[in-house]
């Protein structure tokens, strides 16, 4: 069917729009933008007051998927995203078992071709079971169709394996997603080591955890011209690190969540909920979250990802030290972003959209990122005017483990339309 999406804030930075347009859809490609079009067979969208744009890329996601779907599955976690006004994401491979083969590519793959109504693109690991010792069956995965690799939950400690991992990701012309920390210097932290882990009584995880890795395969890509992308940076020397090493190689790119853009670890309150705010990287210092919106503004840190990390009540019900790292984040982040940088004029509208859709695109060689005549239909409209209150109860999301329940904030996503089909419906929230 064809839709007909009337009147709405046309923001699409890749042909230079941010106009008052209509866009019509048509067997799954944008077949028109302009002032006022007509087309009596389509299903009408009433976009007046609301903003449309391209479809959300993540780049960062984990669907726990296989293994651990009790947390999170290929359906529920694209279910997520499309409310969320996500099109395509790209699934983390450190999963049970991880993937570091043809046979579990295909598996979530296949999963998602019959199950998931958005773009789902699936990771592989660099070595084999993530031991970081054998490299694992890159190139294997690379002709199945996998557009990127990663290690994400940990460093390839060995900078040897590194190194040849890199290599043969430069002869496939495909980016490494880079999951920056040194596991000997993290040790058992759990919270940033700054004064709240003295408040909290838990052990600190340094900034130069984080900072020290970003240097070390900064260097070694840029030794082989490899690309390389930095995952959830989060520390203000993080973004001189980057800025330095784009400045001396091409192939280098960086993202930032929207939890280390808007909390610190000021924000982490005692008692139970604590282990909401459990994640890795740590929430930093006001310090910190200044550097890391300065960098976005500036465009050192390319895009924003989530960093979707659900785990099941009970994996949180436990201490502080004991419970997993990770938050949900698909359903919140473009809402968090529009209120806190948008709305705070850290952000304008158009440059929330290169960060959360176009630039993730370019980064990983994607169809998607724009509303050009002809390309893939992935859009979302969004009402910037909508007040609601997050309650994770209604996520649809399998998992609950969010910092901003009941946070009051700004704008939402009305529709999100995949190929050319609606795959959310804001009633469908409700």
């Amino acid at each position: 069917m064809s839709i007909l999406i009337k009147g709405g804030r046309v923001i699409d930075p890749v042909n230079d729009i941010d106009q008052v347009m209509d866009i019509l859809i048509e067997d799954g490609k944008i077949a028109k933008v302009a002032k006022s079009i007509k087309a009596q067979k389509a299903g009408v969208i009433d976009a007046k007051g609301k903003w449309v744009m391209p479809g959300l890329v993540d780049m960062h996601v984990h669907l726990r998927d296989p293994g651990q779907t009790e947390k999170e599955d290929v359906e529920s976690g694209s279910a997520a995203a499309a409310a969320g006004g996500y099109t395509s994401i790209v699934a983390m491979p450190n999963t049970k078992p991880v993937i570091d083969n043809i046979d579990e590519y295909n598996y979530v793959m296949n999963k998602a071709e019959s199950l998931s109504k958005i773009h789902i693109y699936q990771t592989g690991c660099v070595t084999k079971d993530m031991k970081g010792e054998e490299l694992s069956d890159i190139r294997e995965m690379a002709a199945q169709g996998c557009i990127a690799f990663s290690e994400d939950g940990k460093s390839v400690m060995n900078a040897a394996v590194m190194l040849r991992a890199l290599r043969v990701l430069k002869d496939l012309e495909l980016p490494f997603l880079d999951h920056c920390e040194d596991i000997n210097l993290r040790a058992n932290g759990v919270v940033n080591a700054d004064d709240n882990a003295l408040r909290l009584n838990l052990p600190g995880i340094k900034n130069i955890v984080e900072d020290v890795m970003i240097s070390r395969d900064g260097m070694l890509a840029a030794s082989v011209g490899a690309k390389v992308h930095f995952c959830h940076c989060s520390t203000a020397q993080s973004v001189n690190i980057i800025k330095f090493a784009k400045e001396h190689g091409a192939g280098f790119s960086a993202e930032v969540t929207p939890h280390h853009l808007i909390l610190t670890s000021d924000d982490i309150p005692e008692g139970h909920n604590m282990v909401d705010f459990k994640m890795n990287p740590p929430l930093r210092t006001k310090k910190d979250v200044e550097a890391l919106r300065q960098g976005l503004r500036d465009g050192i840190i390319d895009c924003i990802a989530t960093d979707h990390a659900p785990h099941t009540l009970g994996d949180k019900n436990e201490s502080m030290k004991n419970a997993p790292f990770g938050i949900v984040g698909l359903e919140t982040a473009l809402s968090l972003i529009y209120t806190e940088l948008v709305k705070k004029e850290i952000l304008t509208p158009s440059g929330m959209v290169e960060k959360m859709s176009v630039n993730p695109a370019k980064i990983l060689g994607i169809e998607a990122g724009s509303l050009s005549v002809g390309s893939v239909a992935d859009v979302v409209v969004f009402d910037p005017d909508a007040e609601w209150i997050v309650d994770k109860h209604k996520f649809k999301s399998k998992s609950r483990n969010t910092p901003f329940n009941k946070r009051k904030l700004l704008g939402r996503v009305i529709s999100t339309i995949a190929a050319g089909e609606t795959v959310y419906w804001e009633e469908d929230g409700k």
